[in-house]
């Protein structure tokens, strides 16, 4: 089952977050947890995201702009390492509150709160009529880098604070997107980086089939979602980000994600 069901997932959500520049791990990792053990389920995502997004910069990183990436993504990577510290410093665990539904107890911590908070902030900036005129300069850059690798560092969540901040900056929809593509590569290489120390090789071994046919799968929506961006619109654009930034708010604050 998890040949068939782990594939079309991956092929829908590829689509889905072409745009939005982050996603496909959060939702894509439920799938993998049906059918595998918590942290194999994390390492096989981590592949297949790792290798979708190298063929995502294969189509589109030529449209990458290297002035956005290095003002941007250097703050980010180094505030990255900070938010990455302090997680070990404070109890950045602490529990907010906690319920439980459908049998299972769900729990939020401070944290999560926070981010839901923001990543709510980003969203209704981009829905709200009066407030979607808004938009951010170049000099902002450093601090947009400063609080998505912070948080990420953080939480983990540094994809979807890149998007709403970069989708802010008045970037074209080829720009924002192979940028997105790029600073996630390197977040992915580093990322996979630590879950190879943990996954043996008979686990790869034994699921490489469901590794291939899930990147395929990845592949195809990919390619497919690169076809639409040329037909597609910025304010699409806009608009698939900030849906998925309260789906991602929402599923921190209800402790989902």
């Amino acid at each position: 089952m998890e040949l068939v069901i782990i594939p079309i997932v991956a092929f829908l959500v590829s689509v889905l977050t072409f745009f939005s520049g982050f996603g496909l791990g959060t939702i894509l990792t439920p799938a993998f947890m049906l059918f595998f053990p918590i942290d194999l389920a994390i390492g096989l995502t981590g592949i297949v995201h790792f290798l979708n997004n190298l063929f995502k910069l294969f189509l589109v990183g030529r449209n990458v702009n290297k002035e956005i990436l290095l003002r941007f993504g250097i703050p980010a990577v180094l505030a990255s390492f900070v938010g990455a510290w302090v997680l070990h410093q404070i109890p950045t665990s602490q529990l907010l509150y906690s319920y439980t539904a459908f049998g299972k107890t769900f729990e939020v911590s401070m944290l999560k709160f926070t981010m839901a908070l923001l990543l709510a902030f980003f969203a209704i900036l981009d829905l709200v009529p009066f407030l979607n005129g808004i938009k951010l300069g170049k000099k902002h850059l450093p601090i947009g880098g400063v609080l998505s690798g912070f948080f990420g560092g953080l939480s983990g969540n540094q994809g979807a604070l890149r998007s709403a901040f970069l989708i802010k900056v008045g970037l074209s929809k080829e720009v924002f997107v192979a940028t997105t593509v790029v600073i996630t590569c390197f977040v992915d290489f580093t990322r996979l980086s630590v879950y190879a120390s943990n996954l043996k090789l008979n686990d790869l071994n034994a699921n490489v089939n469901i590794i291939l046919l899930a990147t395929f799968a990845a592949f195809l929506g990919a390619f497919l979602g690169n076809k639409l961006l040329k037909k597609v619109t910025l304010k699409f654009v806009q608009t698939t980000v900030a849906i998925l930034l309260i789906v991602m708010s929402l599923g921190l604050a209800l402790g989902v994600f």
